[in-house]
């Protein structure tokens, strides 16, 4: 068999690497449950149409197409479908043909929307800093913030 750049070997992590990818994995596997979780018992939300809550409230009142939007979120089509589908029947989001093309669909917040986000908004902000943010230092955010933008790159490019 033969061995990749550095000695190691290709189809197995070493001890060392191990060690460093482990904590990695279960912090990006438990994070999202854990915010999903308190947003749901406390808002009546869950983490993934708060961020497409997030996303269109970030568009200053405009219209976000579904291609776009499903491309932000890291979202299927399908997925991105399913969960507007439910946040439209609540009544915090509208969907429209977007002018000419009338295929293309464009999805905009509310202001029912506005509210619910107004409301699981400091949910949310307490919770990352309680698990994100506060346990590190200035330097460690620094370092942290650092590395993820050196990393996500290479995964939304393979999106």
């Amino acid at each position: 068999m033969a061995e990749a750049a550095g000695g190691r070997h290709p189809r197995r992590l070493d001890d060392a690497e191990m060690d460093d990818w482990l904590p990695v994995i279960r912090f990006v596997q438990l994070l999202p449950q854990v915010l999903d979780r308190r947003l749901r018992d406390e808002v009546g939300l869950n983490h993934a149409r708060y961020a497409i809550l997030i996303m269109l409230a970030g568009q200053g009142g405009g219209a976000e197409t579904m291609t776009e939007l499903a491309r932000i979120a890291g979202l299927s089509r399908s997925r991105l479908s399913h969960a507007l589908d439910s946040l439209e029947e609540r009544g915090w989001v509208e969907r429209t043909a977007c002018g000419s093309d009338k295929r293309t669909l464009s999805a905009t917040l509310t202001p029912a929307g506005r509210e619910v986000l107004r409301e699981a908004a400091p949910v949310h902000v307490a919770q990352i800093r309680e698990l994100v943010l506060d346990p590190l230092s200035p330097e460690e955010r620094v370092q942290l913030s650092s590395i993820l933008t050196k990393l996500l790159p290479g995964v939304t490019d393979a999106l």
